[in-house]
């Protein structure tokens, strides 16, 4: 079993940052590859950004390619995910999932662990 907790999350000003980050424990993190999604009021859980085991290969979602930065430290079992140039539209809750089999894949039902969520909202 895998335990994520996700942190980092607030309010953040359109244009500005913020970094999440997801603490794992429980089975070897470094496993796993890791992703973030996101929840917005409404709207279904959509795919973020992706990274493999190795930290190699990195997957992002049209909407943040180029803003957003998924990384991992293996050594302290955490993925982050850096938002730069936050847009209101990015404002959701943000979740961790692991161990999916397909690394980078935008479906949620492919992840066996999930966090909490961590909400984002940026003002405009």
């Amino acid at each position: 079993q895998v335990q994520l907790v996700e942190s980092g999350g607030g309010l953040v000003q359109a244009g500005g940052s913020l970094r999440l980050s997801c603490a794992a424990s429980g089975r070897t993190f470094s496993n796993y590859a890791m992703s973030w999604f996101r929840q917005a009021p409404g709207k279904e859980r959509e795919f973020v950004a992706g990274i493999t085991r190795t930290g190699y290969s990195k997957y992002y979602a049209d909407s943040v390619k180029g803003r957003f930065t998924i990384s991992r430290d293996n050594a302290k079992s955490t993925p982050y995910l850096q938002m730069n140039s936050a847009k209101p539209e990015d404002t959701a809750v943000y979740y961790c999932a692991g161990a999916t089999t397909v690394p980078g894949t935008p479906r949620p039902d492919e992840y066996r662990y999930w966090g909490q969520g961590t909400q984002v909202t940026v003002s405009s």
